[in-house]
């Protein structure tokens, strides 16, 4: 455990020597406040939103459409869903200061308690070497905490990143963070530090444990889309030691100045302590080290740009993914295949049909739950506002 614990701690330290220019950059950035808003320019507002809307139907072995496996009754193997109806708002308060806030109001479909708020944060913008947040955000573990979800390149974010998002790594985290970018050389240097509760969204910390993780990649050719970047975590919960570990990278092959072919990989080990935690004490095997999640996943992504006033692009993508979620104790890995092609619309996705199927198949099905083979299709429309 303390091996995983000083990689974390190597990359903070070296993550922290990335923002040496904070004392000159805020020094830059001091006398242009004042004016900017003497000149009545603040606040400004800015609203956005995203609505995703689905048909889903799952055709095999009696598994419904979220996944549960059914051997005896009557189930719903085909609906309509909201999947999301996001409305955002950022407000600058000043040049440096802004408010982001973020709310999924499909969410209201079931106990919205700890769901609906997903953005609730202040960011204060020093310069492009240097960025604070507090509040509720993604901390930025990995490549899917980077970007929003109405541009990933499938139909969802990885198995890997809700699981994580479990345990407190990924997805909308209560805390704070540290972020910016440096060059080495001719390459940018991206950093993120961040210090959570762990507990996931519209939760307060209840273990007294804090999730402390640290991302740094690398823009090695921006035209390519060349990264190369890792993440580590290490932290606390109930007094028990828990870590984690990512490595990833991307790559586009420009073909032409319409056809490309984008690759995005990644990996991911860590312990899994929501499975432990949640496990009654009398019925836990091993220790809490023992319950290691272990993913690995490939998402290609063949884009053709048409560029049309109302037909904008195809898109043609399929995503690997193998998740153990109890890698050394239990294992019954999930591999995931997700044939998708999408048509666009309107330009950055403000518009888009996406279709295909989700085939999942684990080396152990376990009846009545959703640890079950399964074919999910699925036809989305989407609609952006920036």
């Amino acid at each position: 455990m303390s091996y995983y614990k000083h990689i974390t701690y190597i990359m903070v330290a070296f993550a922290l020597l990335c923002s040496s220019a904070i004392a000159q950059s805020l020094q830059d950035s001091a006398g242009t406040d004042s004016l900017d808003e003497t000149r009545g320019q603040f606040p400004r507002f800015k609203v956005g939103g995203l609505f995703q809307a689905r048909y889903l139907y799952s055709e095999k072995n009696r598994v419904d459409v979220n996944g549960l496996q059914h051997t005896t009754g009557s189930f719903v193997d085909n609906t309509f869903d909201i999947k999301r109806m996001r409305v955002s708002l950022n407000a600058n308060l000043t040049k440096n200061l802004s408010v982001v806030t973020l709310v999924n109001l499909s969410d209201f479909k079931s106990d919205p308690k700890t769901k609906v708020l997903e953005n609730a944060y202040a960011q204060y913008y020093v310069s492009r070497y240097f960025k604070f947040n507090v509040g509720q955000f993604r901390p930025a573990f990995g490549i899917e905490d980077s970007h929003p979800v109405d541009i990933v390149k499938s139909i969802d974010y990885s198995n890997a990143y809700y699981l994580l998002g479990e345990n407190g790594w990924q997805s909308f985290q209560v805390g704070a963070m540290a972020s910016g970018s440096v060059d080495l050389g001719k390459v940018p240097l991206n950093y993120s530090l961040s210090a959570t509760n762990g507990n996931g969204k519209n939760k307060m910390d209840d273990n007294n444990g804090k999730h402390f993780s640290t991302r740094l990649w690398l823009d090695i050719d921006k035209k390519n889309k060349f990264t190369l970047g890792m993440s580590a975590g290490a932290g606390d919960e109930f007094d028990k030691s828990i870590y984690a570990l990512g490595l990833e990278g991307t790559y586009r092959i420009n073909f032409s100045n319409k056809l490309s072919l984008d690759f995005q990989v990644e990996a991911v080990q860590a312990l899994n302590q929501s499975l432990y935690f949640s496990t009654p004490e009398e019925l836990r095997i091993g220790s809490l080290n023992d319950y290691v999640l272990k993913d690995i996943y490939i998402l290609p992504n063949l884009r053709y740009v048409i560029g049309r006033q109302h037909l904008q692009a195809l898109d043609f993508s399929l995503r690997y993914e193998y998740l153990d979620a109890n890698a050394k104790l239990n294992s019954n890995p999930r591999k995931t295949l997700v044939p998708m092609a999408s048509v666009e619309f309107l330009k950055d996705y403000g518009a888009r049909l996406q279709f295909g199927v989700q085939i999942d198949h684990y080396k152990k099905d376990i009846a009545n739950t959703k640890t079950y083979s399964a074919n999910l299709y699925f036809l989305q429309f989407q609609c952006r506002l920036q």
